[in-house]
């Protein structure tokens, strides 16, 4: 390995370890963190205990928990849906419903 290329690996290294410490700037690497969803927030209001909800808008049951505990963040798709189901829960009924 070239002197050159072994400065451009351990530069690379060095900013990776001040990112994950802290002491680096995040703001100059441009990272776009997604907003929260407050699932519980979003299935209270709509007055479904958990599977009741699960159900309805087709996720899993252990998802919604691990949502809901904060064992897990939903993911993009989920996210998406999710703040559908908060602003229009019956267009997303609908949508879902199986025909006849």
């Amino acid at each position: 390995m070239t002197k050159t290329a072994f400065d451009k690996i351990k530069a690379g290294l060095d900013e990776a370890k001040a990112y994950l410490d802290g002491s680096a700037n995040k703001r100059a690497y441009g990272i776009h963190v997604p907003p929260k969803v407050n699932v519980k927030k979003i299935r209270t209001r709509l007055g479904l205990s958990q599977e009741s909800f699960a159900q309805t808008y087709g996720f899993a049951l252990s998802a919604v928990r691990d949502w809901e505990q904060g064992r897990r963040q939903p993911e993009r798709s989920a996210r998406i849906l999710l703040r559908v189901v908060e602003r229009e829960p019956e267009a997303v009924k609908r949508a879902l419903a199986k025909s006849a």
